[in-house]
């Protein structure tokens, strides 16, 4: 175990150097929000298809809330 931590460099003199011109993380994945929504609407949208299919009353309170809900945020965020 000594041996290992001689071989190590302490962590004070470790530095990372920036890349010129990119301060992003290359990890974090940008601009995809576009697709992300597309999806979720698709999704929620399958989803009332597929509960309509057995009930067309959860169907049809599933869409009241779904509309309930779009014309409340809208308001609060319009206030």
């Amino acid at each position: 175990m000594k041996l290992l931590a001689k071989e190590l460099p302490s962590p004070k003199s470790i530095q990372e150097t920036p890349i010129p011109g990119k301060n992003q993380d290359p990890l974090i994945a940008r601009n995809l929000q576009k697709e992300q929504y597309v999806g979720i609407i698709g999704l929620a949208i399958t989803l009332v298809a597929a509960v309509g299919f057995f009930s067309r009353r959860v169907e049809y309170a599933i869409v009241f809330a779904l509309f309930l809900s779009a014309i409340l945020i809208a308001f609060f965020l319009f206030i």
